[in-house]
């Protein structure tokens, strides 16, 4: 009976429910993160590098 009991209350302890979650939405935002980087990294790069040359350019004038 007493082992029953043990069994009862460790269903019903809902202690670790709220880690979980965080686990779970802290792993989504990183596979996001690392998804719009793969996805945007060659345009970000392009884009600075055409900045860093327009600022060179007008650096010359």
């Amino acid at each position: 009976m007493k082992l029953l009991n043990i069994f009862k209350s460790f269903k019903n302890d809902e202690s670790g429910a709220v880690t979980v979650d965080w686990v779970v939405l802290t792993g989504a935002v990183v596979g996001l993160g690392i998804i719009l980087s793969q996805t945007m990294g060659t345009s970000i790069t392009t884009a600075a590098g055409n900045v860093g040359a327009d600022v060179i350019t007008k650096s010359d004038n």
